[in-house]
Parts: C-alpha cells; sequence; structure tokens
C-alpha cells in the first residue's frame, strides 16, 4: 500500500493569514490563497486555494480550487482539484472534488464523490 503523501504549506507564501482571534460570520469571497486559524461561519468562494489550519472552525459550505483540512469543518467542500484531510481534521459535509486525499486518523462523515480529472472522457 502506498503512503498518504499530503502537501506541506509554507506560511510564507501566503498573502493572507486569518488569525486565531479572527472570528467573522457572512460570505467571504477572494482570488489569493489564504488560510483560515480563526472562526469563520456562511459560506466560502474562491477560484484558488484554502487552507483550515489546526484550531481552526468554519462551519461554511466551500467551494475552492484546493482545500487543506487541518480543524473542524461543519459544511460541503466542491473543489476543482484536490482537497486533503490531515489526520487532526473533523469534517462533517460532503466532498466533491477531482482527487481526495485523507490522512490516517481524519474524521470524515459524509459522501465524498471524486470527478476524476478535468480533461477526463466521460464515459
Amino acid at each position: 500500500m502506498a503512503d498518504v503523501q499530503l502537501s506541506s504549506i509554507d506560511e510564507d507564501t501566503l498573502d493572507t493569514i486569518l488569525a486565531p482571534d479572527f472570528d467573522f460570520d457572512g460570505d467571504m469571497v477572494f482570488k489569493e490563497p489564504l488560510m483560515i486559524k480563526g472562526r469563520v461561519r456562511g459560506s466560502i468562494v474562491t477560484e484558488s486555494d484554502l487552507h483550515i489550519d489546526t484550531g481552526a472552525t468554519v462551519e461554511a459550505d466551500i467551494s475552492a480550487c484546493n482545500v487543506t483540512v487541518r480543524g473542524v469543518l461543519k459544511g460541503n467542500v466542491s473543489a476543482t482539484g484536490r482537497v486533503e484531510l490531515f489526520s487532526s481534521c473533523r469534517v462533517d459535509g460532503d466532498i466533491r472534488a477531482v482527487e481526495v486525499t485523507m490522512e490516517p486518523g481524519c474524521r470524515f462523515n459524509g459522501v465524498c464523490s471524486m470527478t476524476g480529472p478535468v480533461d477526463a472522457p466521460q464515459a
């Protein structure tokens, strides 16, 4: 069996990091990669990447390119790329993505639909 290979995130490459004391209710729309370390409730829409860090709590439906989850997520995820669930995460919601990787120990409750590569022929 192959080892799970999850990507590491260099925070120095991110333009925006929402601090642990950040608390937001509403709809978030952004264009550059973002990391959440605090609490967000509402909806999140981006064409870029979203990172939910350890200790973060997100209660939102998410539409993004790539999503990494190390904290708590309650909501559905629709990703045009990859979703990575780390061992420290808890996800309650459905995931729809081209690729999904789950590290041993993660807690995922929902339905996972893998759509395959964007340019793959449909049967």
